[in-house]
């Protein structure tokens, strides 16, 4: 991925991260998002965020689990720079829910829509396929 298009995703992220304290969700740094088995859940990110993460992301251990964020370091991201779109807006927050999957929808699209406009191939999947390669 060029420079050129790797920028443009970091502008994309700050616009996220705007809307994001606009809607003011509540972080009580619990790390339990970076925990995915044990809360339930899938980070699943783009090859431009993937390629994005990896260009900026500390050195981590491989194989990567589904299990949780290699990132995470005593419930704190050592990624944070980088991180893709989901860490930026999942939040535990029971009252940010329906905005955050509003936020989550809009900027997803946003983010095909500059691959198909840089014919970079898409594709989305969980966080550990693109960091055991």
């Amino acid at each position: 991925m060029s420079e050129r298009i790797r920028l443009k995703v970091l502008e994309l992220y700050q616009e996220v991260d705007r809307e994001v304290a606009a809607a003011g969700p509540v972080c009580v740094a619990s790390g339990r998002c970076c925990r995915f088995k044990e809360y339930g859940h899938v980070l699943f990110l783009s090859s431009l965020e993937a390629e994005t993460l990896l260009a900026a992301a500390p050195p981590y251990e491989q194989p990567v689990s589904p299990d949780f964020c290699p990132f995470q370091k005593g419930n704190l991201c050592t990624a944070r720079e980088p991180r893709p779109l989901s860490c930026r807006i999942f939040y535990c927050d029971p009252n940010y829910q329906d905005k955050s999957a509003e936020i989550s929808e809009k900027y997803i699209r946003r983010l095909k829509q500059l691959a198909d406009a840089e014919s970079v191939p898409w594709l989305y999947a969980p966080l550990h396929r693109f960091l055991n390669v």
